[in-house]
């Protein structure tokens, strides 16, 4: 339900005055497992798509930034392209390496972008898959440039929140209410402005002054969850990770009852995948 897709530089400048920096790296460390389970895919429609305007040659090189569990390293892999891939959380990275495991042109790397040595002009596309917002501002678009070929395409795919059917959203938004009036207002938030908070990321790439050709699509997709992934799915989301673990665990709970009193075994959602593509100047 809470996409992780907010105003790039809005959403790291929140996080970083509040977290530190090795509590930024292992945000996602406890719950990857269930990230690596319950995470939406990203459409190979969409994946197709980048690289063909990506103009990517069969040989290409990538450089991916913040690869989580390799959710979308693999259906790159698979078309054959030679990766590099950048995740800063230990467990998540032993996932991804498990993940494109048959894959031997991909490393995995547990560093932060802000920590790799920057390998000047090797890449042909550098890839974000939801992870952009997690760079600092201050290099988040001059070292990818500094990274890339003549020309190199910067890719940033993004898979926003998972939204239940209307008639199960309401269910969720009266558990909101109660439990957590501030969640239901930013759910209330979220839901009605995602689309365009996510387009909206494409003016910070062309205002960096070093991309142009910039192109924007988007499509909605459908997907059915289980009580228990659906659960285990709004564990991963960076908003329920910053509550107070009592609440949240009552708060999940809460959400549990109210489902498998209203809505049956399973909850069938949608979601929208996103992306920005731009070639460097």
């Amino acid at each position: 339900m809470v996409k992780e897709s907010e105003k790039p530089q809005d959403w790291y400048s929140e996080y970083v005055d509040t977290y530190t920096c090795e509590q930024r790296k292992d945000w996602y460390s406890e719950i990857a497992g269930a990230y690596n389970k319950t995470r939406p895919r990203y459409p190979q429609q969409l994946i197709n798509r980048v690289v063909e305007l990506a103009e990517l040659p069969s040989n290409a090189n990538i450089l991916e930034i913040g690869c989580g569990p390799a959710i979308a390293t693999v259906p790159f892999a698979e078309l054959g392209f030679a990766m590099l891939c950048l995740e800063p959380s230990q467990p998540a990275c032993q996932l991804a390496r498990q993940n494109c495991a048959t894959y031997p042109s991909v490393e995995i790397r547990n560093k932060t972008f802000e920590e790799w040595e920057l390998e000047a002009e090797k890449f042909n596309a550098v890839l974000a898959a939801t992870s952009l917002h997690w760079v600092s501002p201050e290099i988040r678009y001059q070292k990818t440039a500094a990274a890339l070929k003549d020309k190199g395409a910067l890719i940033l795919l993004w898979n926003a929140g998972v939204w239940p059917q209307d008639e199960i959203y309401r269910v969720l938004h009266e558990v909101y209410q109660n439990q957590a009036p501030s969640l239901a207002e930013y759910h209330a938030k979220e839901r009605a402005n995602q689309a365009e908070s996510i387009k909206q990321i494409g003016q910070t790439v062309i205002d960096s002054g070093l991309y142009e050709n910039l192109i924007y699509e988007q499509l909605v997709s459908q997907i059915t969850y289980s009580i228990e992934d659906y659960l285990a799915l709004l564990k991963t989301y960076s908003v329920y990770i910053a509550l107070d673990a009592e609440k949240r665990n009552y708060l999940l709970e809460d959400l549990r009852e109210s489902l498998e009193k209203n809505c049956g075994n399973n909850i069938k959602a949608s979601y929208l995948s996103a992306f920005h593509l731009a070639k460097k100047l």
